[in-house]
Formats: structure tokens, C-alpha cells, sequence
């Protein structure tokens, strides 16, 4: 600091400034203090912020996390009711599809069945009315030979009779009269043309 001695203008001294450097500015300690407080709490703000926005990228990374896990587990659950509900649709057209070939199966065997009672019942008519032919040409048959001559019925029995069969008729009326015959003589000649016969059973 000049004294008031040397507060004269510079040129009244003989001296003449070249060039002025200035090597520091400091504020009185009060104002210091109140520069150093106001930059101190810049830079705890610039930190808070700082953190908060750490925390807040942190936290907004764990929800996009937390929320792509729940989409990917939503995207699973739907694909698995799917799956369920495929399974169920084949499950259902295979159940619709055996009841489909089984009441069908049935039809057939009802229409099968009816078929056969019908056939039986035509059969059963067939046989009826075979039967009452049967019994009609019998029951004609024997109207007819009720009032035949039995001489008559006798000479149509032995119609187309062989020669044996013949004799063997004769033998046996022979046999019906026994007792109005008295002797009975057959000729050898006869005897051995029986024995001599073909196809006689010896």
C-alpha cells in the first residue's frame, strides 16, 4: 500500500508502467465463505441428483425387468391354455367322432336285426304254407284212398315192382292166409332162382 508521501501520479515519479499482472483476487473471508457455501451446496445438489438419477435408472431397469418377466410368464400361461384348449378340441372330435361310428354301428345292427326277424318271419311263413300243402295233398290223398278198393290200392302198391319184390308180396299174402292153407309146395326151380338172384345179400 503507497503512503499519502508517494500518492502522486506515477509520471510526476519518473515512472512508467510497462505492463500490470494480475496474480490473484481473494474476497475478504466473509464473502469466501459465502462463495464456498453456495458452490459447496451446487455441488451436494449436483450429487443428489445425481443419485436420485441412479436410483431412478435402477429402478425403472427392475420394472422393465420385473415387467418383461410378468409378460413373458402371461405369454407362457397363454400358450399352455392353449395347448389345454387344443388338447380338449382333439379330445372332443375323437370322443364326437367314436360316438358318431358307434351309433352308427348300432343303426346297422338294428337294421341287421330287423332284417332277420323279417327274413325268419318270411321263413317261418314259407314253411306254414309248405306245411298246409303237405298236409292238404296228404289229407286229398288220404280222402281219396278211404274210398278206394283195396284190391285196387294193392294192384297200384305193386306196380313197378321187381320180380323179387313181386314174389316177396306174394309170400307175404301167403302168410296172411296161413290158416286156409293146408300144404304149401314151392318147387325147387323157384327156390334156386331166388338163391340165384343178383344182389341178393348172402
Amino acid at each position: 500500500m503507497l503512503s499519502p508521501v508517494d500518492r502522486r501520479p506515477l509520471g510526476a515519479t519518473g515512472i512508467e508502467v510497462g505492463e500490470i499482472g494480475l496474480l490473484a483476487v481473494k474476497p475478504n473471508p466473509e464473502t469466501a465463505r459465502a462463495l464456498e457455501a453456495e458452490t459447496r451446496e451446487k455441488l451436494f445438489r449436483d450429487a443428489d441428483e445425481a443419485v436420485y438419477s441412479r436410483r431412478n435408472s435402477a429402478v425403472e431397469q427392475e420394472r422393465a425387468i420385473k415387467e418383461n418377466e410378468l409378460n413373458t410368464e402371461i405369454a407362457i400361461e397363454n400358450k399352455k391354455r392353449q395347448i389345454r384348449e387344443t388338447q380338449m378340441e382333439a379330445e372332443r372330435a375323437v370322443q364326437e367322432k367314436k360316438h358318431l361310428v358307434e351309433k352308427e354301428a348300432l343303426e346297422a345292427g338294428i337294421t341287421m336285426e330287423d332284417r332277420r326277424q323279417a327274413l325268419v318271419g318270411l321263413a317261418a311263413e314259407n314253411a306254414k304254407a309248405e306245411a298246409d300243402a303237405r298236409a292238404y295233398g296228404v289229407s286229398s290223398t288220404m280222402k281219396a284212398l278211404a274210398v278206394a278198393d283195396a284190391r285196387i290200392l294193392q294192384a297200384l302198391a305193386t306196380t313197378g315192382m321187381k320180380p323179387e319184390q313181386l314174389i316177396a308180396f306174394a309170400f307175404q299174402e301167403l302168410a296172411g292166409k296161413a290158416e286156409k292153407i293146408g300144404q304149401l309146395n314151392i318147387s325147387p326151380d323157384l327156390l334156386r332162382e331166388l338163391m340165384d338172384r343178383p344182389g341178393r345179400t348172402k
